[in-house]
C-alpha cells in the first residue's frame, strides 16, 4: 500500500502541509497517519523533526508509529529524541517500546548504555524485552561490520522494513524454525530471528507456524507476529487475527497489530473493523479506523500516502 521509493518530490510546502496535518488533533486519525507515512518516506531535518514532535502526541498509537518511523529512517540525528522518549516513564509502554526498537534499528553504540539500564529498570516487560532485542541487534551489526563477507543486516528479499532481528540461517528447515519460534525457553532474539526467516520463506507451512505463535506468552512477540502476518497478506491468517482483535483480554499492542494486519489482508474484515472502532481502548479503536482507511484506498487503487506533483493545495491525494 506504500509508495515506491523515489515517488516523493519533497518541497518545503509539502513538508509544511504534512507537518500541520500530522499534529492537527482535530483531523481524523487516519488522515494524520497518511501524513505520518508520507513523512516517513522523506529525508532531512523537517520530516525528522515533525516525527519527533509526534512522539509526544496524546494519541499513543500515533506517537508509537512516529517512533517506529524514526527507526525505519535510521537517522542518527533522531537518537537524542528517542532516548528522551525511552527514559520518560510517563509515556505509554507502547511508545517507549517503539523508541527502544528504533534505537536498535539505527544501530549506533551510543545507545547501548541506556538500553542496558532500561533492560533492568523499566517497569514494562514489553519495553525490557525490546531493549534486549535492540542490544542484540546493535552487537550483531557491530560484529557483521567487522566481517567483510557478511550479509547486510537489513537483508530481506521481499520486505523493505528494518527488522528488530536478522533472520535465522537459511539452512534451517521450516519445521526447525517453527520449533524455535514456539519454544518458550528460547531467547527472544532467537525467536524473532526464526519469525523473520519464516516470513522470508513465506509458504503455507511457514504461515501456519507463524499463526501458531499468536498463542505465545510474550505480548511483544505476538505483536510482531501480527505485524509479520500483515506483511505477508495471506488470507489464511485472517481468522486467527480476527480472534486476537476480538479478545478484550489481549494486550492492546497485540490487538492493534492484528487490526492493522487485517486491514492489509482482507476486505472481508470490514464489518469486524467497523465494530471495533468503538472499542474502549483508543490504541485498538484508532488502529481499526486506520485499517479501514487503508482498505478503502487499496480498493480504490489509490495510495494511502499523500502524493503531490506540486505544492499541496488541500488534502486530496
Amino acid at each position: 500500500m506504500g509508495c515506491e521509493e523515489g515517488s516523493f518530490k519533497s518541497t518545503p510546502e509539502m513538508e509544511r502541509f504534512l507537518y500541520e496535518m500530522l499534529i492537527d488533533q482535530t483531523q481524523p486519525i487516519s488522515e494524520r497517519f497518511r501524513a505520518l507515512f508520507s513523512l516517513r518516506n522523506l529525508h532531512g531535518p523537517a520530516p525528522r523533526d515533525a516525527l519527533i514532535h509526534a512522539t509526544r502526541d496524546p494519541s499513543n498509537l500515533l506517537a508509537h508509529e512516529a517512533a517506529f518511523a524514526l527507526g525505519q529512517m535510521q537517522d542518527p540525528e533522531a537518537i537524542p529524541a528517542l532516548v528522551s522518549v525511552l527514559q520518560d516513564l510517563s509515556l505509554h509502554p507502547i511508545v517507549r517500546h517503539e523508541a527502544a526498537e528504533a534505537l536498535g534499528a539505527i544501530g549506533l553504540e551510543s545507545a547501548v548504555t541506556l538500553l542496558e539500564e532500561t533492560l533492568f529498570t523499566d517497569p514494562a516487560i514489553e519495553v525490557r524485552e525490546t531493549c534486549e532485542l535492540a542490544l542484540r541487534r546493535i552487537n550483531q551489526k557491530k560484529s557483521m561490520s567487522n566481517d567483510v563477507g557478511a550479509a547486510s543486516i537489513s537483508d530481506g528479499p521481499r520486505f523493505l522494513s528494518v527488522d528488530p532481528a536478522l533472520p535465522a540461517s537459511l539452512d534451517l528447515s521450516v519445521n526447525q524454525l517453527r520449533e524455535v519460534l514456539l519454544n518458550e525457553k528460547e531467547g527472544m532474539y532467537e525467536r524473532y530471528a526464526a519469525l523473520f526467516a519464516l516470513r522470508n520463506e513465506g509458504g503455507d507451512d511457514a504461515v501456519d507456524a507463524i499463526v501458531s505463535c499468536l498463542d505465545a506468552k510474550s505480548a511483544l512477540l505476538k505483536h510482531e507476529v501480527a505485524y509479520v502476518l500483515g506483511q505477508l497478506q495471506n488470507k489464511v491468517s485472517s481468522a486467527a487475527l480476527s480472534r486476537v482483535l476480538r479478545d478484550e483480554n489481549e494486550h492492546p499492542m497485540v490487538r492493534h497489530e492484528a487490526a492493522e494486519a487485517l486491514g492489509s489482508i482482507a476486505a472481508e474484515s470490514i464489518e469486524l473493523l467497523e465494530l471495533f472502532t468503538k472499542d474502549p481502548e483508543p490504541i485498538v479503536s484508532q488502529s481499526c479506523e486506520v485499517a479501514l482507511s487503508m482498505l478503502e484506498f487499496e480498493r480504490s487503487g489509490k495510495s494511502f500516502e499523500f502524493l503531490f506533483m506540486s505544492a499541496p493545495r488541500g488534502q486530496e491525494a
